[in-house]
């Protein structure tokens, strides 16, 4: 069964406020002070530069106005005297010309303010309780590269855009040159938590450990109760992964990752009574899951009726601990509906991946190597975040104003 998943935040909800109002707001929200600092130039000679605070405005704007160069960005600032005095430019100064905005984003790169300024959007998500970070999942997108398409035998080598394969939900093989944007997205806001960009060739499962991570790093006080993923994530070091910081890893079984379960147990891991009918599912208990017999239960009828297996009216009892096997056992367990309405929750970084390549520009990349790129995509990322925290302020404002 389906189930929507219901957010506390939506992007949609964003965007249905005026292009000038969602400016205000975003720059209202954000404290760009200590990150552009970090921009200016240490010399004390030569002329007085552009303000790098407005510059630093000027490209979080970009992704939310759907601008994608820095000469597109500098043609809007010129046109427009309204967005120019938003952005915190001086009207009667010049605009940054584009190498200006080349260079300050090249600085972003270089000291990782972007990333920085994630970091700390998050942990006031944390603090407004937008994001809850009980329940996390993870998963990849792929953008396409800006980069000239090279062969194979020499992407695999650069660490930076490569080709890459996987299935579409029709079973078709696409193929792409690029990357991967590799999230950990709260379920309940639908924001991100974590965040890398790989080469497009990079597997899945080889990231779900470092996201898991990050994302933990995160949410220090926090506790992380599930990691859900999808079965390209099926390896035994995600389930490791999660179990360090005491969550559950929600993940399907993927059919080629298959070998045969141990003698008495079903592909899922549900233990079979002595006629071989799957037992039921009965809760857990600490680390073991609980099963009973499914004829007491009615859930079959069994020839032989409870007796075969046990004298007591309870029926025959299995337990099963978790740890003996943490990719096949799961708490809740696997065939249960608490586990299904779990992974269920897996749509909210898919919807997340949707809404920072189709609403916003990260897979409209102009800019050329990994270093550039996880910066870009950081900034779409962070106008998420900060969309997010104005929406709560606004909301709390009116609701003061009213009980006033």
């Amino acid at each position: 069964m389906y189930i929507l998943q219901q957010s506390l935040f939506t992007f949609e909800e964003w965007l249905k406020i005026d292009n000038e109002d969602r400016l205000d707001l975003l720059f209202s929200t954000i404290d760009l002070e200590p990150f552009a600092s970090k921009l200016r130039s240490s010399s004390p000679k030569g002329a007085q530069g552009h303000d790098r605070t407005a510059i630093f405005r000027a490209l979080l704007a970009a992704p939310l106005e759907g601008i994608t160069t820095f000469t597109a960005l500098h043609r809007r600032l010129k046109s427009d005297i309204k967005f120019k005095y938003q952005c915190g430019f001086c009207l009667a100064k010049r605009v940054p010309s584009v190498s200006t905005f080349s260079r300050v984003f090249d600085s972003l790169v270089s000291n990782n303010s972007v990333e920085e300024l994630f970091n700390v959007l998050v942990q006031q998500c944390l603090q407004e309780e937008i994001i809850t970070g009980n329940t996390i999942a993870v998963d990849s997108t792929a953008i396409d590269a800006y980069e000239k398409k090279q062969p194979k035998s020499k992407t695999h080598k650069t660490g930076n855009a490569a080709w890459g394969a996987k299935l579409d939900t029709f079973g078709n093989k696409i193929t792409w040159f690029g990357y991967k944007i590799h999230l950990a997205v709260d379920t309940k806001s639908e924001l991100p938590i974590a965040l890398k960009v790989t080469p497009a060739h990079i597997n899945d499962g080889d990231m779900g450990p470092v996201l898991i991570e990050q994302a933990a790093k995160q949410l220090p006080e926090t506790e992380l109760d599930y990691v859900i993923m999808d079965a390209g994530y099926d390896q035994y070091k995600n389930y490791e992964a999660a179990k360090k910081y005491k969550a559950q890893a929600i993940i399907p079984l993927n059919i080629r990752n298959q070998k045969e379960p141990p003698a008495g147990f079903s592909n899922s891991g549900t233990p079979r009574c002595s006629m071989g009918y799957d037992m039921a599912y009965w809760g857990s208990d600490g680390h073991f899951l609980k099963f009973r017999c499914p004829h007491i239960l009615g859930k079959v009828n069994c020839p032989h009726g409870s007796f075969w297996c046990s004298s007591s009216n309870y029926g025959m009892v299995v337990k099963v601990n978790v740890n003996d096997d943490l990719r096949r056992f799961s708490i809740p367990h696997r065939d249960s509906r608490k586990w299904k309405e779990l992974f269920e929750k897996r749509t909210s970084v898919e919807r997340c991946n949707s809404r920072l390549k189709e609403k916003l520009t990260a897979n409209d990349l102009h800019v050329r190597g990994i270093e550039k790129v996880t910066a870009y995509v950081y900034l779409n990322a962070v106008v998420l975040l900060a969309s997010a925290l104005a929406i709560k302020r606004q909301k709390s404002i009116k609701e003061s104003s009213r009980a006033a």
